[in-house]
C-alpha cells in the first residue's frame, strides 16, 4: 500500500498530459495570447480562484520542481535517445491515451469521437507497429483527446474553483476529480503481476512522464511577466 498514493499521483500526471501548462494537449486554451497582451484589456475578476495563497505557493513550487529535477531530466533524456526513438516512443504512449478516449467518448455519447479513437487505436496498434508509429494520423485521421473531467462537463457539472496542483499544475476542481478517477481506474484495470514488475513500473512511472514533459513548449518564468500566475490561469481558463 505504501507505494499507492505515489503511483496514483504519477499516473494522474500521465492522464493529464502535464495539466500544468497553458499549451496542454487535452484541452485547448480558452483564451490566446493576444487577447491577454493587450493593455486595454486588464485581467478579469471573475474567474473563481478561492484557494489563491495555496495555488501561488504550489506555483512556485511547481516552478522550482521542473526547473531543478523535471527539467534536467527531460534534457538528458534528450541527450542520450536520439529524435527518431524519441518520436517512436511519443507515438506509443499516444496510442495508449485512444483507451480512455475511447471510453470517455462512449460516456459523453459521442459515438464519432468514439469511433475515430477506436480506429486510431487499431490501425496504430497493427500497422503501426504496437503504436510505435502513427499511420492513422499519417493517413489523416487526427486524434481527438477526451478525459473523465471534459465528460463531467458534458453531464452538466461546472468547473468549480481554480486549483494549482502540486507538481501537476494548474487544474479546477471538477478535472481534478476527473483526474483522480481516471487514474485509480487505470490502476485497478493493470494486473497487479503485470503493475508491480520493474518494467511496468519504470515505463509507467518513469518514462512517460519524461516523454509527456519533453513534448511540452511551456517553461516556468519565460513570459518575464510579473503576472505570469495570472497569465497561466488566464488560459487554463
Amino acid at each position: 500500500m505504501r507505494t499507492v498514493l505515489p503511483k496514483l499521483a504519477l499516473a494522474t500526471l500521465l492522464l493529464s498530459g502535464c495539466a500544468g501548462t497553458p499549451d496542454r494537449p487535452l484541452t485547448p486554451a480558452r483564451h490566446v495570447i493576444d487577447e491577454i497582451e493587450r493593455p486595454d484589456d486588464g485581467f478579469p475578476s471573475d474567474i473563481y480562484d478561492p484557494f489563491e495563497g495555496f495555488n501561488r505557493g504550489s506555483y512556485t513550487f511547481n516552478a522550482k520542481f521542473d526547473e531543478y529535477v523535471f527539467l534536467p531530466i527531460v534534457y538528458g533524456y534528450r541527450a542520450v535517445m536520439p529524435d527518431v526513438l524519441e518520436d517512436r516512443v511519443h507515438d506509443f504512449f499516444s496510442n495508449l491515451s485512444e483507451i480512455p478516449t475511447f471510453v470517455n467518448s462512449l460516456l459523453q455519447l459521442n459515438f464519432d469521437h468514439a469511433g475515430r479513437a477506436a480506429h486510431r487505436f487499431l490501425v496504430n496498434s497493427t500497422v503501426g507497429l504496437l503504436g510505435f508509429v502513427d499511420i492513422a494520423t499519417l493517413t489523416g485521421t487526427e486524434q481527438e483527446r477526451e478525459d473523465f473531467g471534459q465528460t463531467l462537463g458534458v453531464w452538466g457539472l461546472g468547473e468549480g474553483p481554480y486549483i494549482v496542483l502540486p507538481i501537476l499544475g494548474p487544474s479546477n476542481l471538477r478535472d481534478t476529480t476527473g483526474l483522480a478517477v481516471t487514474a485509480t481506474a487505470t490502476a485497478a484495470a493493470v494486473p497487479s503481476d503485470v503493475s508491480n514488475t520493474t518494467a511496468y513500473e519504470a515505463t509507467a512511472y518513469g518514462l512517460r512522464p519524461i516523454d509527456t514533459r519533453n513534448n511540452v513548449a511551456f517553461r516556468y518564468y519565460s513570459s518575464s511577466s510579473p503576472f505570469e500566475y495570472e497569465l497561466v490561469r488566464l488560459l487554463y481558463t
